[in-house]
């Protein structure tokens, strides 16, 4: 599957953004879908992932009470809603698949497609 993020930009911090990814195929509901992302110097490190319908949810504890991870099957589309952004969310978020939906992984390296990434900058 094709993977494009969009919705990046730059927001002072508390502010909000909502970032999209879009997969291109039919098959996008047979996937488990995930939000990394990856500050510079940084290692890429998980965000947030949702089951293929949607049932399951998991966001790392860094973010939990400030991000949401949600689907539209119909429209082949992932979002990760993120709230009372801080400086240290500044990073280059990525949207991957997992054919695999037995598990709902935090692992990256358990993802089959990855998107090319969306800058988010963070101004105190």
């Amino acid at each position: 599957v094709q993977l494009v993020e969009y919705g990046g930009g730059s927001v002072q911090a508390g502010g909000s953004l909502r970032l999209s990814c879009a997969a291109s195929g039919r098959t996008f509901s047979s996937y488990n879908m995930a939000w990394f992302r990856q500050a510079p110097g940084k290692e890429r490190e998980f965000v947030a992932v949702i089951s293929w319908g949607g049932s399951r949810t998991y966001v790392a504890e860094s973010v939990r009470s400030r991000f949401t991870i949600s689907r539209d099957n119909a429209k082949n589309t992932v979002y990760l809603q993120m709230n009372s952004l801080k400086p240290e969310d500044a990073a280059v978020y990525y949207c991957a698949a997992d054919k695999n939906i037995v598990r709902v992984s935090s692992t990256s390296r358990e993802y089959n497609d990855w998107g090319q990434g969306t800058l988010v900058t963070v101004s105190s």
